[in-house]
């Protein structure tokens, strides 16, 4: 579970990015996190993996404080950022090695967990060759199975199907689904409207850090009959 209580984050002291934000994905919940560019979505993200910290409000995952606990609140978080292009001198397996380590995952479990992930993700080939020579998609995909090495209750996916082909975008929707089925949580951020209208329980649409919407897709529906998700996010933030 995540909870997001009150929480505000300005840079620089003038922009502000985040306005007394409040939200929760609960146990089994799939959230799609919307909004247009510069509204605060990779903010919010960053503030819930614990890289960037509130200036007020308290954020928990699974009921740890991510400022006063923060490696109890990493350990059930599986993280995707933005940007895949880390490590890149490491072969793909050193890669997830060292992932592994930070993690303390155990060394039959982890082979077991790559093994799997990477064939799903036609990965298997490239593990021994350096992230460098890989192609954007393919650092998704690296980043997909680190994120997911150590079993994580709550994932937190910025953007994760960027650059990714059909088929592995169709498993890491599958495996989303997989997820929450078994009682864990994602919250991930998409510009794709189709991907959240089709995959998430309930969406957050929000606008240059304020909350315009949170709640299920049913209820959204049913307030704008005979228009698809699309036309209505465009009516909410005010971009048609």
């Amino acid at each position: 579970m995540i909870e997001f209580k009150a929480v505000s984050k300005t840079y620089n002291g003038k922009v502000k990015a985040l306005d007394n934000m409040n939200f929760t994905v609960g146990d089994g919940e799939l959230v799609g996190f919307i909004g247009p560019n510069g509204s605060g979505k990779t903010t919010t993200i960053k503030l819930l993996s614990g890289i960037l910290t509130p200036d007020k409000g308290t954020i928990q995952v699974n009921g740890f404080d991510v400022s006063k606990e923060p490696l109890k609140a990493k350990a059930c978080i599986g993280y995707i950022a933005d940007n895949p292009d880390i490590f890149l001198r490491l072969k793909g397996i050193e890669f997830l090695n060292f992932i592994g380590d930070v993690y303390k995952t155990p060394a039959d479990e982890r082979k077991k967990t790559i093994d799997d992930l990477a064939e799903r993700f036609e990965l298997s080939k490239a593990l021994n060759s350096q992230i460098l020579s890989y192609s954007h998609g393919m650092r998704q995909k690296l980043m997909v199975i680190a994120a997911l090495m150590h079993k994580p209750e709550v994932w937190i996916l910025d953007e994760p199907m960027t650059g990714l082909d059909p088929k592995s975008s169709f498993e890491l929707k599958a495996l989303m689904k997989e997820h929450t089925k078994a009682g864990n949580s994602v919250f991930f951020s998409t510009h794709v409207l189709e991907v959240a209208e089709k995959l998430c329980d309930k969406v957050i649409i929000i606008k240059k850090g304020h909350k315009l919407y949170d709640g299920t897709l049913a209820e959204l529906e049913k307030r704008n009959k005979d228009k698809n998700l699309e036309d209505i996010f465009l009516e909410i933030t005010g971009t048609k």
